[in-house]
């Protein structure tokens, strides 16, 4: 048997493989012997059909059948001897046989690539130096004060956006008359949220009940013209705002009753409060900044080491991204989804994800990074403080469950961290930098 294995890319390569026809005879002649077994013709026993007749019915196609079946089982017997590592489903793309003679055959298939990963260390990410302002603590103070606030009948609306209107929605058209293709909408429109439009806050000051305003809005979207290019699409729209109600929030005094039972007895004074509240958005912004810092190393590393994936990983991975897509889709309401579309929109995230899956094999395995026992042990200690669980259980449920991927992954993180330089810059000088790029 003569063989050459062929690069097509970096991650898919082709066999063409040679042999005396006398090396396979054997082989042919019992798998042809196995498919005649089976015919049945009428008139004649199953398995004693006369060759003529066999002959006449199928011509060569029993011959090549058996040519594909040892054709395949010689290619992965020589994959096995010659460690090709082919993964996913192998093509056969050309078989030729010429009886006694020769017998040739091809076979297409992709394998992991081996990558020298480089440029990993000693890079620059520029992360957002988020801090917290004072604006931002009073905002979720005033939220602490209106979650505990009562409301009270009132006969017009004041100033400030401390209102609940009961009101009555009517889309009008240019000429200020009711849209015929809508009815009236009875809502309510809480002025203190963030999310209303300026213009009703506005208009409805000083509005008493019974009495009417108007808004304008317009919905910027991106929408398909008619020849399928994306393009901004803008649509104006008027509304009429009968006020059938009001209420005001009444918000109370920021004391130590109200700051006890906001924390459940663990903080009394309004500075304790205040702190707390820093604290946490403070949190919030860390764990924002960990995984921009993430996302940052992984594209950086992603584009220093360009390579071809295999397609079938790819594809796996696509396919999985596109179900839950499509099942999140469908929970919320939307009955007909564009799979085609969620294919191509999701397929870079699918191609740099399996990259990145073998980048971060490469690089664990190079920096000789692991989980070792000890580690396991250590957390397993903690984590039996907190559930009463054996030591020992815990350690082997960690073994068998993700939480090895989990670790690991945190160690490869806490690596690259290390040996990157991490510069804090102003929020803006990013946000420029965005822009330029788009």
């Amino acid at each position: 048997m003569e063989f050459t294995v062929n690069d097509i890319s970096q991650s898919e390569k082709e066999v063409a493989v040679t042999l005396n026809y006398d090396e396979i005879r054997d082989e042919i002649a019992s798998e042809v012997k196995k498919q005649t077994n089976k015919i049945q013709v009428p008139g004649f026993r199953k398995g004693k059909v006369p060759k003529n007749i066999i002959k006449q019915r199928f011509g060569d196609s029993l011959e090549f059948e058996a040519s594909e079946k040892v054709a395949n089982s010689r290619f992965w017997q020589l994959a096995k001897d010659n460690n090709l590592r082919p993964i996913g489903q192998p093509v056969m793309t050309d078989l030729d046989f010429n009886i006694e003679k020769e017998f040739k055959f091809k076979v297409k298939y992709e394998v992991i690539p081996e990558i020298e990963v480089k440029d990993y260390t000693n890079q620059l990410i520029e992360v957002p130096d988020l801090k917290v302002t004072s604006v931002e603590v009073e905002k979720e103070i005033d939220h602490l004060l209106r979650s505990n606030s009562t409301q009270e009948d009132a006969n017009v609306v004041g100033d400030d956006n401390n209102f609940l209107l009961d009101v009555e929605l009517t889309r009008v058209n240019d000429d200020g008359q009711p849209a015929t293709d809508t009815m009236p909408e009875k809502m309510q429109i809480d002025l203190s949220n963030e999310t209303v439009h300026i213009d009703i806050k506005e208009n409805a000051k000083g509005k008493k009940v019974g009495e009417k305003f108007k808004f304008h809005f317009h919905d910027e979207r991106m929408a398909p013209n008619k020849d399928g290019v994306e393009e901004a699409v803008v649509e104006h729209f008027d509304y009429e705002v009968l006020i059938l109600g009001i209420k005001k929030f009444v918000l109370p005094k920021l004391n130590e009753e109200l700051i006890k039972k906001a924390t459940k007895d663990k903080l009394t004074t309004e500075a304790e409060l205040r702190s707390e509240i820093e604290k946490n958005i403070q949190n919030y912004y860390d764990q924002k900044a960990n995984e921009f810092i993430r996302n940052r190393l992984i594209g950086l590393i992603i584009t220093k080491n360009d390579f071809t994936p295999p397609s079938f990983m790819v594809e796996s991975i696509l396919d999985e991204m596109v179900k839950s897509e499509e099942d999140r889709l469908k929970k919320q309401g939307m009955k007909k989804v564009d799979t085609k579309y969620l294919k191509e929109y999701l397929q870079p995230s699918a191609l740099n994800e399996v990259k990145w899956y073998q980048l971060k094999n490469e690089i664990l395995k190079k920096e000789k990074l692991e989980v070792t026992d000890k580690e396991l042990e250590e957390l397993a200690a903690k984590d039996a403080e907190k559930t009463g669980l054996p030591v020992d259980k815990l350690v082997n449920y960690y073994k068998s469950s993700n939480q090895m991927e989990r670790m690991l992954d945190q160690k490869l993180f806490s690596f690259l961290k290390e040996k990157n330089e991490i510069k804090k810059v102003n929020p803006d000088k990013l946000s420029k930098q965005k822009e330029e790029k788009e």
